[in-house]
């Protein structure tokens, strides 16, 4: 924070404007002085300095002098003279306009208006150009009336001339001077003399100004280019050596110094053109609000969404969280860039590897990759436009199915690293002859892990719908039961660190175990992508198939049920000396007392549904016949119906 403070106080002091900036001169005609007082029009200035000002007028009174002018000039009745007039038609005088027939726009009628009456200006002009020719004029008639003077003078009148005659002597000469300007029109040109010449000032004043303006924009601009670039070498970005202009001297002798820096924000061991692509300079001229310039940035980002259908043909679909940075720092715009750059070399390796992947089948585009990773998954990558995608709230309803979308987006990351260091390692120690570099094993180190990942939760998605079936048919059936399921019994720790290590080592693993009328336990483990081993009592089995799967529930629970009913029956009979006992072999339960034989039997139909049938024995005929059966739709649990069947069987013997 100390080593920024100085920078921040001198680009301060810097934005601060000059005091002679501040100087601002109005284009307005004053009016009043200094302290306030109004200042006189100037008429005249006598040659002995002394000034003649406009006298002020009062405004009534020159209004009543008007009107007094009006009635001396042209008579007491010259409003009654103008009536008789307008009613007589004379045509000198303008007549009123006659609305009902004609209809003047406004327009027109201010337009005569204006006509009729000469404005001030207008007026002057006209005096301006009327005033030389009429002394020219009289001084054409002044020299005519001397000659003529002089040639009457010259012959012997009879009868004396009343023009007084001139010396009997040559003619003699005489200078005409233009008769001196008005005071007021000569007051009235100096100023216009001297708003010119303001004006001129003003100009050039304001062409400096914007000089001057330019010359501290540039040298604050390159004062601040430094400092960013200070800025970013303390974030520990990269600055390479910009090439040379184009044109510069590359002879023998010529400098050839790099004057200026690019800024590298490329991964160390990506490929060359990425790495030529990764670069970014600062801005030497006016820019709106981008201070790093990007030439080789396209600002698409990569999306990852997947498409689930279920069992009943309905499509669920969900994507990554794309969040939209604002570049409005330079650490800001570098690591947009930087994540861009990413984004766009991990498309790039997963298109190659789309083609080799050994368990799915891939459809690849110029920006879309579609992959079929799992029965009913549909993973997709595609790159979009960065400048058009927002942070969207998630649907709440497939947020698993988005927080998958994000666990692949940021795991390819991780495994691209992964494949960075590998191809370092390799690098490395490919100078050593003694350990050759070894081959890659995995052919798409990157993909083939994500599509182990989406097969092997699809994989345990399937598992647990079937035990979940089983759970809630002995919960239906009264049966207490509880179901326990870790589809990945590793640490977020060891995970990570199997999506580093090798293709061998990245499997991963978790554990289901079941547990039936609270002494019976099922234990299932799996491992990915669809790997499943049985762990019974007597043996460990693979399970290959969800046939396989369903047939082993079914016989572990019907075992564990034929043993619960021998149970109960044992603790109901024992007053009659009953034995009860499991036949394995033909799968039912036998209670023998004296004078009945009762076998029991559990049948499982469509998702696990418990049924039981009891059967007795006819000891003349030798055939079994059907006493009573137990359905999911009994009102009463199934140790509960065996209790009440052997009361009645007891009570009936």
């Amino acid at each position: 924070m100390s080593s920024t403070t100085p920078i921040n106080s001198d680009v301060a002091i810097m934005m601060e404007e000059p005091s002679w900036k501040k100087t601002k001169l109005s284009l307005e005609r004053p009016y009043k002085d200094d302290t306030g007082e109004r200042i006189p029009v100037l008429l005249d200035i006598a040659p002995d300095g002394v000034q003649a000002f406009e006298p002020p007028q009062d405004p009534t009174k020159l209004l009543g002098e008007n009107l007094r002018r009006i009635f001396t000039e042209r008579g007491v009745d010259f409003f009654e003279r103008q009536d008789a007039l307008r009613a007589t038609g004379d045509l000198s005088i303008p007549q009123a306009l006659n609305t009902k027939d004609h209809k003047v726009e406004p327009d027109q009628q201010e337009e005569g208006v204006s006509k009729a009456h000469m404005t001030t200006e207008e007026l002057f002009k006209m005096r301006m150009e009327i005033m030389p020719q009429l002394c020219t004029a009289l001084g054409e008639m002044t020299y005519a009336r001397e000659l003529l003077s002089l040639l009457l003078a010259s012959s012997a009148p009879t009868d004396p001339s009343p023009v007084p005659s001139l010396p009997s002597s040559t003619l003699t000469a005489s200078i005409v001077t233009k008769p001196s300007p008005i005071p007021s029109v000569d007051a009235f040109n100096a100023q216009l003399t001297i708003s010119g010449k303001d004006e001129a000032l003003r100009k050039a004043s304001s062409i400096f100004k914007a000089a001057a303006n330019n010359l501290e924009r540039s040298r604050l601009r390159g004062q601040r280019y430094w400092v960013d670039a200070l800025k970013i070498r303390r974030a520990n970005w990269g600055l390479v050596p910009a090439p040379l202009p184009f044109g510069a001297p590359t002879g023998k002798g010529a400098d050839k110094t790099s004057k200026d820096f690019f800024v590298s924000f490329g991964l160390e061991e990506s490929p060359a053109h990425f790495r030529r692509r990764a670069v970014g300079h600062m801005a030497t001229y006016e820019t709106s609000s981008h201070i790093l310039v990007f030439p080789h940035r396209q600002r698409v980002r990569l999306q990852v969404s997947l498409t689930l259908t279920d069992s009943s043909g309905l499509f669920r679909t969900a994507s990554n969280s794309i969040t939209s940075l604002l570049d409005v720092s330079l650490e800001d715009s570098l690591k947009i860039a930087q994540r861009e750059m990413v984004e766009e070399e991990l498309f790039s390796v997963l298109i190659k590897e789309a083609s080799t992947l050994p368990t799915a089948s891939a459809r690849v585009a110029e920006r879309l990759i579609v992959i079929d990773a799992a029965q009913g998954l549909e993973l997709k990558f595609e790159l979009v436009d960065g400048d058009a995608v927002n942070a969207q709230e998630s649907n709440k309803s497939e947020e698993r199915l988005s927080a998958t979308c994000n666990l692949i987006y940021f795991a390819l990351q991780g495994l691209l690293l992964s494949l960075h260091a590998w191809h370092k390692s390799q690098r490395l120690s490919s100078a050593n002859t003694r350990h050759p570099p070894s081959a890659l094993l995995n052919k798409a180190p990157l993909l083939q892990p994500i599509i182990d990942l989406l097969q092997y939760q699809v994989f345990c998605d399937r598992i647990k719908v079937e035990l979940d079936k089983m759970v809630t048919a002995l919960l239906k059936a009264g049966i207490p039961s509880s179901l326990r399921f870790d589809a990945v019994g590793e640490s977020g720790h060891q995970l990570v660190e199997h999506f580093a290590a090798n293709e061998t080592a990245r499997r991963i693993g978790g554990e289901a175990i079941l547990r039936i009328d609270v002494r019976e336990t099922l234990r299932l483990t799996f491992l990915s992508p669809s790997s499943l081993t049985a762990h019974l009592p007597q043996a460990t089995l693979p399970i290959a198939s969800i046939p396989q799967l369903v047939q082993l529930l079914s016989d572990e629970v019907e075992r564990c049920l034929l043993n619960r009913l021998c149970e109960v029956g044992s603790q109901v009979c024992d007053r009659v000396g009953a034995t009860w006992f499991v036949d394995f072999v033909s799968g039912k339960a036998v209670g023998r007392w004296e004078g009945n034989i009762l076998n029991f039997r559990v049948i499982f139909d469509k998702d696990f549904a418990i049924h039981s049938s009891a059967y007795r024995l006819n000891r003349a005929s030798h055939r079994l016949s059907l006493l009573e059966t137990y359905t999911p739709e009994t009102s009463i649990s199934l140790v509960a119906w065996l209790q009440e069947l052997l009361e009645k069987t007891i009570s009936e013997s």
